[in-house]
């Protein structure tokens, strides 16, 4: 499904995510929403993409630029979107052929989300931290990893970036609705998720 704010459609970019059966012995994989917003001539335009196949922050890009080619956008200012059940979001920014830029809002989150791995600027899992044993029954406050200011200059600094991520009650989903707003396509964004 691809969206635009304001309306312009662009033909040719897949936004339909074919469910995937469990691999044996394994949980079934997480819902992951993604998609990709790039400014055109009309506005912000947006196309859910599926990373399931994605294996690298390369790959990220590479399908970032696609689509908005795709889209008929140009390749300045592209952004990557994605919330996993309500549990973590990443950013990733991508402007003409410069390295992405990545966000990640809880770095804990790859060890259940292997998706996540790619929001980190090392490419690595972390090492688990010893966790205590009587535990507190609390969700402890996200661990935000990446480039805090990658959103600077569409409204969101790195320390807004940061308080989104730790304000409780907030879920990933707001966080990135309250971003989308901050940039102007808050509109392109709500149409993908509907």
């Amino acid at each position: 499904m691809d969206a635009t704010c304001p309306p312009a459609r662009a033909e040719g970019v897949s936004g339909a995510r074919a469910p995937r059966a469990p691999e044996r012995g394994r949980e079934p994989r997480v819902s992951v929403f993604s998609a990709v917003f790039s400014r055109s001539p009309k506005g912000w335009t947006g196309a859910e993409v599926d990373l399931t196949e994605v294996e690298g922050i390369d790959d990220v890009a590479d399908l970032m630029r696609d689509t908005a080619a795709a889209m008929g956008a140009g390749e300045e200012g592209m952004l990557l979107f994605a919330e996993a059940d309500d549990e973590w979001f990443g950013i990733v920014r991508v402007d003409d052929r410069n390295d992405p830029r990545v966000f990640l809002s809880d770095v804990r989150a790859v060890r259940g989300h292997p998706v996540a791995l790619l929001f980190l600027e090392t490419g690595a899992a972390p090492e688990p931290e010893e966790e205590d044993a009587e535990g507190t029954g609390q969700t402890p406050y996200p661990d935000p990893s990446g480039d805090t200011g990658l959103l600077a200059d569409f409204g969101t600094s790195g320390a807004e970036l940061v308080a989104l991520t730790l304000r409780e009650g907030l879920l990933p989903a707001d966080a990135l609705a309250e971003v989308a707003d901050r940039a102007g396509f808050a509109e392109a964004l709500d149409a993908l998720r509907v």
